[in-house]
């Protein structure tokens, strides 16, 4: 392909990306609904955006920024009209780490860097790849990021200084030494009330945000009670700063690709995640992969401009949006609007909220994320599932989000290879008496031996069926039918190759029918063909080649001549079943 024509197939997949103006249409249908919607999932994001942004040690005016910029970005340019964007609990479990090892400045580099990764996956065309996630796998990473959220609590809910370590398990058990040896009763007390009032509250009544409810009343009673053990959260800046990219070391960006890879997967996965789970909720809606990672890259580049971290489809808020009655964009940005609103004129208010009141919200939404039917019924599927289910939520407990789903698919991957390969079976095939005497056929079923091949004949499954079709004795024929053969490698061909090989050398002949032309190219590379080809031992049907194997017999004297002619049966046009 010459340059000018790449870059126009560039700039004409750019262009495919971008907003439409049936997108600005549906904007324009039901304004009302939309702007209520979003300021019912502004009042929800809000604790959660301060909380998370705590959390991730870059302080909770990092995470209103990424909820205000990177949500409005993610709506505009997004792949779906009801997505919510904004910090998450699941990246905020990747982004602790690398704040320890690279610091603030890191932390807004990855997110940029990240950005731009998600943006060519879009141009790649890569979004489709979140069809091959299995559910196991997104069961066990949402709960193994629902504990791992929880954890991360427990310094803040306790009311003790975040212990050192980068292991949310070791860091959570020194807080609970902390609390013992020194207990702070006032802030578990309002930690578990906030908790308790969210928990309790959406069974009650799920559309009422009792998560600011909950978080105003533990502020108002720590203000007028004068309760030390409730340290806020501290200043907030009166707006968001001007964008500035100060913050890139150019020296430090080779060792921030890894983190960065890693912060790139775990958005795309999210966002892709949360969008499906979007259209699940309604009906008739699909949104667009592509251009969902190309509006979460760019949300990614700007979002660290203005001192926010990483963001991605956050699917509580996704969910909150669609119950609520979203019906276009329009409620995405409206969210963002009312807390850019909020940080611009209720950022001395917001300040005063109780670090351990923050801890309650992030609490219960990890309890919340678990979804116990959900989880009893894919353990109870298979035990394949329960065990890619297990394994999942432990790695991402005990490693990182990105090592998790990397984990989870490959022992999905092997587990369901494991399942095809046991697909693969030779299946003993009785000759048709005809008009044979049953001492003809006796003498025939003791030297002629035909297998159907069935299922997958792949790596997986090779050496098994080499093992079985080896292992015949007292036999002078073999006949292999192809034609339910459902796929062939290069590891199937060398082994089927080496199986007629070996047979040869014992003196057995070897006949095929029925290959179908899209497996010929398989074997023929490795030869399989030729070697069967030779004195012609591939047929087009099954009746064929036992005519030739009759037809041996005969010239060997092991059969009379006489059953040998009765036996030639006319090749039909197609092979039988």
């Amino acid at each position: 392909m010459s340059e000018p024509l790449s870059q126009a197939g560039v700039r004409s997949r750019i262009t495919s990306l971008m907003p439409t103006r049936a997108d600005l249409a549906e904007m324009r249908r039901h304004p009302r609904r939309d702007l209520l919607a979003g300021l019912t999932v502004a009042v929800v994001a809000l604790p959660l955006a301060l909380g998370f942004g705590v959390s991730s040690g870059l302080g909770a005016e990092a995470g209103l920024a990424t909820a205000v910029v990177a949500g409005a970005l993610a709506a505009v340019f997004g792949g779906s009209n009801l997505q919510v964007s904004g910090p998450t609990g699941a990246m905020t479990v990747v982004l602790v780490p690398i704040v320890a090892d690279y610091g603030p400045g890191g932390v807004l580099t990855v997110g940029l860097m990240a950005g731009v990764i998600l943006v060519l996956l879009a141009l790649l065309r890569a979004g489709g790849s979140m069809r091959y996630v299995p559910a196991p796998v997104v069961e066990g990473f949402t709960l193994g990021i629902a504990c791992v959220i929880g954890l991360q609590q427990i310094p803040n809910a306790l009311g003790v200084p975040a212990p050192e370590g980068d292991r949310v398990l070791v860091v959570a058990w020194r807080a609970a030494g902390e609390f013992v040896r020194a207990p702070n009763w006032t802030a578990a007390a309002l930690a578990l009330a906030v908790a308790a009032v969210m928990l309790v509250g959406a069974r009650w009544k799920p559309t009422v945000p009792f998560s600011v409810l909950a978080v105003i009343g533990a502020t108002v009673v720590a203000q007028i009670a004068g309760l030390d053990g409730a340290r806020p959260i501290g200043d907030l800046p009166p707006g968001l700063p001007a964008p500035s990219l100060a913050f890139v070391d150019t020296a430090a960006l080779g060792s921030l690709v890894a983190p960065a890879l890693a912060v790139a997967a775990l958005a795309a996965l999210e966002s892709l995640l949360s969008a499906s789970v979007a259209d699940g909720m309604t009906v008739g809606r699909r949104h667009d992969p592509d251009r969902e990672l190309f509006g979460q890259g760019l949300a990614n580049i700007v979002s660290p401009m203005f001192g926010g971290v990483p963001a991605t489809g956050a699917i509580a808020r996704t969910a909150v949006n669609v119950r609520t009655g979203a019906t276009s964009r329009l409620a995405s940005l409206t969210h963002a609007a009312v807390l850019a609103a909020i940080v611009f004129a209720a950022a001395p208010l917001v300040s005063r909220i109780p670090l351990a009141a923050l801890a309650g919200v992030l609490l219960a939404t990890a309890v919340r994320m678990v979804e116990v039917g959900s989880l009893r019924a894919m353990t109870r599927a298979t035990r394949s599932d329960a065990v890619i289910l297990v394994l999942t939520a432990a790695a991402t407990l005990v490693l990182d989000l990105v090592q998790a789903v990397i984990i989870g698919l490959a022992v999905a991957g092997v587990l369901a290879l494991g399942a095809v390969a046991r697909q693969a079976r030779l299946a003993p095939l009785p000759l048709d008496r005809g008009d044979h005497t049953d001492e003809e056929h006796e003498l025939l079923a003791e030297h002629i031996v035909a297998y159907r091949i069935d299922g997958p004949l792949f790596f997986a499954a090779a050496h098994r069926f080499l093992l079985e079709l080896t292992e015949l004795a007292d036999v002078r024929v073999v006949v292999l039918r192809m034609s339910y053969v459902s796929v062939v490698d290069a590891t199937g061909a060398l082994v089927l190759k080496d199986a007629v090989t070996k047979l040869r050398r014992r003196g057995i002949l070897v006949l095929a029918s029925g290959i179908r032309p899209a497996h010929r190219r398989a074997l023929d590379s490795v030869g399989v063909l030729e070697l069967l080809r030779h004195e012609g031992r591939e047929y087009a049907t099954t009746p064929e080649a036992i005519g030739a194997a009759r037809a041996h017999l005969e010239r060997d004297g092991v059969l009379p001549v006489a059953a040998a002619s009765r036996a030639t049966v006319p090749a039909p046009t197609r092979e039988t079943p």
